[in-house]
């Protein structure tokens, strides 16, 4: 094993991290700083994308700091998906807002779209639906907004690019501009078989080809750092989206498994042979590429413990989601209350942008403790919606839930969900496995470690929550969701 350990950076929506990780998968040292999410209209969701570099800038130098500054052998990064930045390629200045992943404004757009009947092109190509979660639209709507954006982008004057992009611009001096594969893969302008920016594609959202970074691989090394504050000359190991950072820091490297992250949003991931088209409303996308591409069928869920926050801020909670959490713990039943949160529409495996929130079921003597155990709920219930149309466009059976992100460590939560699938949930307890994965992949990039079977036999803390809920409980249960959430669409079931 080479010496040094590496410095892995998780961007996330809410709040960025930075973790060492030295040669024995050890975190020996952690940072974070929290982000700020504006809301200029309702369903529009953006951040600012100096605050967003200046939050990684800081949380990595606090954990360097704390840790002694020792000697680094590289650098990961792993980031908020789908979520677009485009700036001026001569001052690296924004030349908008980072228009975040959940963020609703390209809806109109993507309306035409489905009128024109490009749907089938998009799904064939890109393994995606036609929906304002991904990046091209919002791309499109920056281009549009941003004062000569479409003629400054055809002359290369600006760069346009997902958070691994922006974070990498910034680490690397403005040295490169790229992406990696998993990124590229939920743009929409990504060809998923030849791994390459598709010229239709770019067509169909009028997105010059200039404008784009060059794609690569998930582990490989991108160039060096380059930063103010930082240490110079560390090799930059990996970029990756972090739902797939995490599928990897679950050594799920073979088919078979299928995890679920527990975060802002909830993403769950399966590796499949080949590319998956789906008929349920699912993703086929790239897991990762290293010698070669993964591909992998993945079902994302807008709003998961958002849910709980905004139960948090509803009840004018002075720590929302811990105090939420805290009312709905030892509640055993909501007594037929039922949250949707389509707060921002519904995503797999329904894809409804018109869908909206909805609580129903309340009596007299409904209460806040109800509510906010429902809210706990319908991310468990949203998560056996996805995970029952992957086992059936997998066609596998999938024995267990692998679990993991923030939300993961409410054990009733984790407890609720073993139930309602009928299947055991194996959480992993680190709350930074996104972190993780990016740590892994920098890792083989650099030969620190030699093998995913290296990784595999690297100590993990896992704990397991089994099934106990009888039958007729959890199905009667689940019923109740699903007319919960046909009250919430805007559109009847098909």
């Amino acid at each position: 094993m080479s010496a040094g350990h590496i410095l892995a950076i998780d961007q996330g929506t809410t709040n960025t991290k930075a973790l060492l990780v030295d040669a024995g998968g050890a975190i020996v040292a952690r940072a974070s700083r929290p982000l700020d999410i504006r809301f200029p209209q309702p369903a529009w969701v953006e951040q600012d994308a100096e605050a967003l570099w200046r939050s990684v800038r800081e949380a990595a130098s606090e954990c360097l700091e704390k840790a002694g500054h020792p000697v680094l052998a590289g650098a990961g990064i792993t980031n908020q998906r789908e979520s677009i930045v485009v700036w001026d390629r001569r001052t690296g200045a924004p030349a908008g807002p980072c228009v975040v992943w959940q963020c609703r404004r390209s809806a109109g757009f993507c309306a035409e779209l489905k009128k024109r009947g490009l749907e089938p092109l998009l799904q064939q190509r890109t393994g995606l639906g036609i929906d304002p979660l991904f990046s091209a639209s919002k791309l499109r709507w920056l281009l549009d907004s941003i004062p000569d954006g479409q003629s400054r982008a055809e002359a290369g004057e600006l760069c346009a690019g997902t958070v691994d992009s922006w974070v990498l611009w910034n680490l690397s001096g403005g040295a490169v501009h790229a992406c990696d594969a998993s990124n590229a893969a939920r743009t929409q302008l990504f060809d998923l078989r030849r791994l390459t920016w598709d010229s239709e594609l770019l067509g169909v959202f009028n997105v010059p080809r200039a404008i784009l970074p060059e794609v690569g691989r998930s582990s490989a090394v991108y160039g060096e750092t380059s930063a103010d504050g930082l240490p110079s000359g560390v090799p930059i190991g990996s970029l990756i989206g972090d739902s797939h950072a995490a599928l990897f820091g679950h050594a799920a490297f073979e088919p078979g498994s299928v995890k679920a992250t527990y975060g802002t949003g909830s993403s769950l991931m399966t590796l499949t042979e080949e590319p998956v088209g789906s008929s349920r409303g699912l993703s086929t996308t790239i897991a990762w590429w290293r010698d070669t591409v993964r591909y992998a069928l993945e079902g994302n869920v807008t709003v998961a413990g958002g849910a709980v926050q905004w139960v948090g801020e509803l009840l004018g909670l002075s720590d929302p989601a811990t105090e939420a959490a805290a009312l709905a713990r030892g509640m055993t039943d909501t007594a037929g209350v039922y949250l949707v949160p389509a707060f921002a529409g519904l995503g797999a495996p329904y894809w409804d942008a018109g869908a909206r929130g909805v609580i129903c079921g309340l009596t007299r003597g409904a209460n806040a403790a109800q509510l906010a155990r429902a809210s706990l709920e319908s991310i468990a219930y949203q998560v056996r919606d996805v995970f029952e149309a992957m086992q059936a466009d997998a066609s596998s059976q999938l024995p267990e839930l692998l679990a993991d992100g923030g939300a993961s460590r409410n054990d009733d939560l984790m407890q609720f969900q073993a139930d309602i699938l009928d299947r055991p949930v194996r959480r992993n307890l680190s709350g930074d496995l996104s972190a993780v994965g990016a740590a892994w992949l920098a890792g083989l990039a650099l030969g620190i470690w030699k093998s995913t079977d290296q990784l595999a036999s690297l100590p993990r803390q896992q704990d397991l929550f089994i099934p106990r809920m009888q039958a007729s409980a959890r199905e009667r249960r689940y019923a109740g969701w699903l007319e919960a959430v046909a009250k919430a669409r805007s559109t009847p079931a098909v």
